[in-house]
């Protein structure tokens, strides 16, 4: 049997319903460690070891008292991540995995894009905004999205941040929902205590692209940005896009 790595923490999620999720991706051996009690030693270790990897963390930040702090991964986790795609080995890459690390800029510029907690040289915050009921639109005949329809409803939070589609092939679109900054919420403002506010703040236009593969990572990785909740884990078409983008990372077939 196969072995699948998750590792998550660092965001809160509903954790009977994400064991769900994995439980219905396929016939894989799984270890799931979480930031940081999981320590980043022992996931450097299991990174090394694992056929597949699917991050959904949102690891290095620290919050508290209507405030962020952030730090950089451990050298040992660095180094097994970027040694495990220079190998040509994978991952998968799940919702607010776009934010994590915001202290390591190659993590970043693997993935694409970066979910931003507050602003700074890169421009302002981020946005959010929970349960947009939208159609996920196929753009690729890849082998994450085979056999997938044309498109398909998701309901599921959506992001509104820095996303360089020149370093990425998109797969899946969200249609019917514009991404500018009257539809969405401030992250800055949502860490104050203001949540579900964008009162003062703006944010240029942004990427429709929800899930794609990497042009610049030196393996196939691939970002879903689906994954906030129950609703989304139990969606058949999301068990089927990640099911596949695990399969297509990890060199098997999907």
């Amino acid at each position: 049997m196969r072995s699948l790595l998750v590792l998550s923490g660092g965001h809160p999620y509903e954790a009977g319903p994400f064991d769900a999720l994995l439980g219905a991706l396929g016939d894989w051996a799984i270890t799931h460690l979480v930031h940081p009690e999981g320590g980043e030693a022992d996931a450097a270790d299991a990174i090394r070891a694992a056929d597949a990897l699917l991050f959904y963390d949102m690891a290095g930040y620290s919050f508290g008292d209507g405030k962020v702090t952030t730090r950089p991964p451990s050298p040992a986790l660095r180094e097994s991540i970027a040694a495990r795609f220079a190998s040509g080995r994978g991952a998968a890459a799940m919702h607010h995995a776009l934010a994590g690390w915001a202290e390591w800029p190659e993590w970043h510029a693997w993935l694409g894009g970066q979910f931003h907690y507050q602003p700074g040289a890169h421009g302002p915050d981020s946005g959010y905004r929970h349960d947009v009921a939208y159609q996920a639109h196929i753009l690729a005949d890849h082998p994450v999205t085979r056999g997938l329809p044309a498109s398909f409803p998701v309901t599921d939070e959506l992001y509104l941040c820095p996303i360089d589609e020149s370093a990425l092939t998109p797969l899946v679109r969200a249609e019917g929902f514009a991404f500018t900054a009257a539809n969405f919420y401030s992250a800055a403002q949502a860490v104050a205590g203001a949540m579900f506010s964008n009162q003062g703040w703006d944010h240029p236009r942004g990427s429709d692209c929800v899930a794609w593969e990497s042009r610049t990572c030196p393996a196939p990785l691939v970002y879903l940005q689906f994954g906030d909740g129950p609703a989304t884990y139990a969606n058949p078409h999301v068990r089927q896009i990640l099911a596949q983008a695990l399969a297509y990372t990890s060199g098997g077939t999907a």
